[in-house]
């Protein structure tokens, strides 16, 4: 077995097919297939299932894939570390982001670690559920991940900060008048919510839970700012991450009472390099302090 059959078994299984892949890999389609067969010949187990939908992973299949995508990534990383002189890092970084936060935070570390590495290539996905995330992490597939709790919390998980959460309204909402919106006030409202078994969701759902019946879901998304852009066009009204408001949308954004907020906390690879050592210093100088007022009860109406 090789790094590349490894390389590509994985790109097969993210892109669906042998043809998908080798665009993405530029290489010639041929040259997938045979490094697949070869690669399940000498495993003696068939890897994908062939459905008129294209190749889909068998149950053992995704279990060799994860340990690949483990082993593709200590592989980039001791590349990084062999190629890296006195002054200067190269290689591949791969960070994960739990959906909605650090939106306001994690830009400026980037643009901070990019201009001390600018040979450093870094790649960074969102994901909605931590659950996932943590798993990843346990593996070696993340270098750094920014999320909102980490069950079994490793050595190496650094709480940064909170994430403050505030209510998005639409244009001429009557909540509008309030410098602060008590969340009972909104029962009965129509939300713009998250997809279902997100982080995320089930933030409204902890914040509503004594505030009567269950949310009423006016539709369904998977980005904060999405989310926010629907809000402002009255489609209903949404809870995000203060720091996921994109600009320009800040004068439909009230704090909440009683406030809502989620530690945020960055959890770095055992054994980490320079790279995400200095990652991690970048975030930490970065704001991390409630981005609104603190959190009191709303004057009583007269």
């Amino acid at each position: 077995m090789s790094l590349r059959q490894f390389e590509y078994a994985l790109a097969v299984a993210e892109a669906g097919s042998v043809t998908a892949a080798a665009e993405r890999l530029r290489v010639a389609q041929p040259s997938v297939s045979q490094q697949i067969r070869g690669l399940e010949r000498e495993l003696g187990v068939e890897l994908f299932a062939r459905t008129a939908s294209g190749l889909v992973p068998t149950v053992v299949g995704r279990a060799f894939l994860r340990d690949a995508e483990a082993a593709v990534g200590a592989a980039r990383r001791a590349r990084a570390t062999a190629r890296a002189g006195a002054d200067e890092l190269v290689g591949e970084l791969v960070v994960a982001v739990q959906l909605g936060f650090g939106t306001g935070q994690f830009p400026g570390a980037l643009g901070a670690l990019r201009r001390l590495f600018p040979r450093l290539e870094v790649t960074v996905f969102e994901q909605a559920g931590a659950a996932e995330l943590e798993r990843m992490c346990r593996r070696g597939a993340l270098d750094l991940a920014l999320m909102a709790a980490c069950e079994r919390s490793p050595a190496d998980a650094h709480r940064l900060g909170d994430e403050e959460f505030v209510v998005v309204l639409g244009a001429g909402h009557r909540q509008l008048a309030a410098e602060r919106v008590e969340l009972s006030d909104l029962a009965g409202e129509p939300w713009v919510r998250f997809d279902r078994d997100s982080m995320l969701d089930g933030v409204l759902l902890d914040a509503l839970r004594d505030s009567g019946p269950a949310p009423a879901t006016a539709a369904r998304v998977s980005q904060a700012a999405t989310a926010v852009r629907w809000a402002a066009h009255g489609l209903g009204v949404a809870l995000v991450p203060a720091s996921a408001v994109p600009p320009g949308h800040e004068h439909l954004v009230r704090p909440v009472f009683p406030a809502v907020s989620r530690p945020v906390i960055a959890v770095v690879r055992q054994g980490a390099g320079r790279a995400e050592r200095a990652l991690l210093e970048f975030l930490r100088r970065e704001d991390w302090g409630p981005s609104l007022a603190p959190a009191v009860a709303p004057p009583p109406a007269s």
